[in-house]
């Protein structure tokens, strides 16, 4: 079976003229032509169409992309593995691309004043109000939001700095208690947690007790702070969750 220019043109997404241009420098050309020339696409050509597409989305130019399809050294196993590590890599960038553009959307929501260079500098991969939108639904009718919302906007970039220090340094001692096994009800949990308490009562909003646990409660429910805190170390989401818990009671709430 075997398929016009123009019907190539329609499935593949590229125009009649890109066609004829693969057949004029020898990259594609078709397998076979009716009697009075007109090219005719072969099942064989379209899998090379797609090969060659696939290395122009990568941003390969075609000279190069014609040594690759016919260099009868590469192994067809060893350019499927090519393929799927170039695909892999293309789609690491894109999603560091997209979690860029979405922290500075997210700052400028928030009103921070800070160039493109003091974002990166300041927030890296982890904004501190990555969970933003989650945030708003949840309490964003809350004295509490309100007053965090407008803490955050008149911080600097040094105010950022030391915020994240804090959390990173925090972290650190979190992940050394959890590794020495140390219970979640015991006093050097239950400090650790007070600190977080604190640390958010100190830069957002006076964090209670009671919204403490439900802070808790939602590290452990939503698989996105999971993530988040069991990269510090595995386990310590709901270590923190049950830590925090025993930290209340002992607060009397």
């Amino acid at each position: 079976m075997s398929y016009s220019v123009g019907q190539v043109a329609g499935f593949a997404g590229v125009t009649v003229r890109t066609l004829h241009h693969y057949d004029e420098i020898g990259l594609l050309v078709p397998g076979e032509r009716t009697h009075a020339g007109h090219r005719r696409y072969t099942d064989a050509d379209l899998d090379r169409l797609q090969q060659v597409l696939f290395y122009r989305e990568l941003g390969f130019p075609l000279d190069e992309v014609a040594v690759l399809l016919d260099d009868p050294e590469v192994d067809p196993r060893a350019r499927l593995r090519r393929r799927h590590e170039l695909l892999t890599a293309r789609i690491e960038r894109l999603r560091q691309m997209a979690a860029a553009v979405e922290r500075a959307m997210e700052a400028r929501t928030m009103g921070i004043d800070l160039t493109p260079r003091e974002r990166f500098e300041v927030f890296g991969d982890q904004d501190p109000e990555r969970y933003r939108e989650e945030a708003e639904q949840r309490w964003g009718g809350t004295t509490e939001y309100a007053e965090s919302q407008r803490r955050a906007a008149g911080y600097t970039k040094e105010d950022w700095k030391r915020l994240r220090a804090e959390a990173d340094e925090w972290g650190t001692r979190y992940a050394a208690l959890l590794a020495a096994g140390a219970p979640a009800d015991g006093e050097a949990a239950m400090d650790l947690a007070e600190e977080h308490r604190r640390h958010i009562s100190r830069w957002f909003y006076d964090c209670t007790y009671a919204m403490h646990r439900c802070l808790g409660e939602m590290y452990v429910a939503d698989e996105r702070f999971t993530a988040h805190y069991d990269a510090i170390r595995p386990g310590l989401a709901g270590h923190l969750r049950a830590a925090i818990a025993a930290n209340a009671d002992r607060g009397g709430a």
